[in-house]
């Protein structure tokens, strides 16, 4: 049994990047100086981030043109290809037709490239030297290195100290592209000292890594600060996914009624749903859109719906956001890229709003997932997207239920091949679940 492979050419790399802020049913709450408390203003912005970047982070243009230096680079692995999972539905005898768009063939193995190299582009004409971030998994640090070094860039990477530990060749990888790589909390900047003196041992998080990053490029002129998710920009970049996936349906003569995509901060699951929730926004089609999250960090479904910091310290502009609250710690899970305390302000807005839904797995039945998806698509899934897997599984099995043909499209934003580890520790009995 083949699997269908739907392929576009170069000159169906989108050409614009699709932005919801006109057509969200309810405009974003601004986000606010930590200071004052007041709207954050451009100014307050420029030290870390260039001015285009600021500019498409409250742009209400629904259509931003994608630079022509920008597109050159995404043809090195995009349009990413679309499949039919016929194995996959053989597998679970459903009757439902199960779609992926497939992230993991960027030369960084996920989707993150997609606002990388936008971000890396935008810093270079703006003249910076260096650009500082942070990573939980390692597919944004990753992704980073890779783009600065296309634009002769240097890159320093705070590196989650868990994931450090966990997944040493991504660490390698970004050696390998360029970048200073460290574990995150660490004795290099203000932030992560105070971090480690009261918790030595921290495993790290995604907030602090962010502390870490900000505080570093905020001291230095010579410095950029860029963030993988979250930021409304980011959500911007990555809608290439979708509007690949919309023109690769229309080749089966298919819409989804059930798009998924795993959720940390929002980057993939935007990317896959955005484009098509503008359809919904509109009134032109309905479909079912689902955010899925671990339980180790339950933001949207157990989160509070506030302005909060978007890192530990407080460093940043106050978001409205679901959170958890900076000052949590995400439990040390396998799925690292996942574990931020919060969510980006659109896909919260859209939560709160009733437009989109949520769901929270457990990790063992995450993996579980990863593997019969990988046992029959000949994939392995990273654990963030083995958790759109299993969202997919179990709507497939709904569907065998109620004998419903429905078409289900989920993205798998990354490989696991830097993730054996997890998979080992699921093999041996020794991966728990956190609640």
């Amino acid at each position: 049994m083949q699997k269908t492979k739907i392929l576009l050419d170069e000159n169906d790399i989108p050409k614009r990047w699709y932005n919801i802020l006109p057509d969200m049913p309810t405009p974003l709450s601004p986000p606010l100086n930590p200071q004052t408390r007041e709207p954050v203003e451009p100014k307050d912005l420029s030290p870390i981030f260039p001015i285009e970047l600021i500019k498409q982070e409250v742009s209400q243009e629904k259509f931003i043109p994608i630079p022509d230096e920008v597109r050159d680079i995404y043809a090195l692995w995009r349009p990413s290809p679309l499949y039919r999972a016929h194995r996959l539905e053989a597998e679970l005898k459903t009757p439902a037709r199960i779609y992926y768009k497939y992230e993991g063939v960027s030369p960084a193995g996920s989707h993150k490239p997609n606002t990388a190299i936008a971000q890396a582009y935008y810093n270079m004409k703006e003249g910076m030297e260096r650009l500082t971030t942070e990573t939980g998994a390692g597919q944004w640090g990753s992704a980073l290195s890779l783009a600065t070094s296309y634009f002769d860039l240097k890159c320093t990477v705070y590196m989650v100290k868990i994931s450090y530990q966990q997944k040493p060749y991504r660490k390698s990888l970004m050696q390998l592209w360029g970048a200073d790589v460290i574990p995150s909390p660490s004795n290099t900047t203000n932030a992560g000292k105070k971090i480690l003196s009261s918790n030595p041992d921290s495993p790290g998080s995604l907030g602090i890594a962010i502390s870490e990053a900000i505080e570093d490029a905020a001291t230095h002129d010579n410095a950029h600060y860029s963030l993988g998710s979250v930021l409304n920009h980011v959500m911007l970049h990555q809608t290439v996914i979708g509007q690949e996936a919309k023109e690769q349906l229309a080749q089966d003569d298919e819409y989804p009624d059930y798009i998924i995509g795993c959720v940390g901060g929002g980057s993939n699951f935007s990317g896959i749903s955005f484009p098509f929730i503008m359809d919904k926004l509109t009134g032109s089609k309905d479909v079912n859109v689902i955010a899925v999250e671990p339980t180790a960090c339950l933001s949207l479904t157990r989160g509070e719906f506030r302005y909060d910091f978007g890192d530990t310290i407080g460093l940043t502009p106050l978001l409205k956001m679901y959170t958890m609250g900076h000052e949590y710690i995400p439990p040390a899970i396998h799925a690292g890229g996942l574990r931020y305390h919060g969510d980006s302000p659109i896909v919260s807005q859209l939560y709160a709003d009733k437009v989109i839904d949520a769901v929270a797995y457990n990790q063992t039945e995450v993996f579980k997932a990863g593997v019969t998806f990988a046992r029959t698509e000949g994939i392995v899934p990273a654990p963030e997207s083995a958790h759109a897997i299993k969202c997919a599984i179990d709507k497939a099995l709904e569907c065998r239920k109620s004998d419903e043909k429905k078409t289900i499209l989920f993205n798998l934003s990354g490989h696991g091949h830097f993730d054996m580890s997890a998979y080992d520790s699921y093999f041996s009995g020794n991966m728990t679940d956190i609640k």
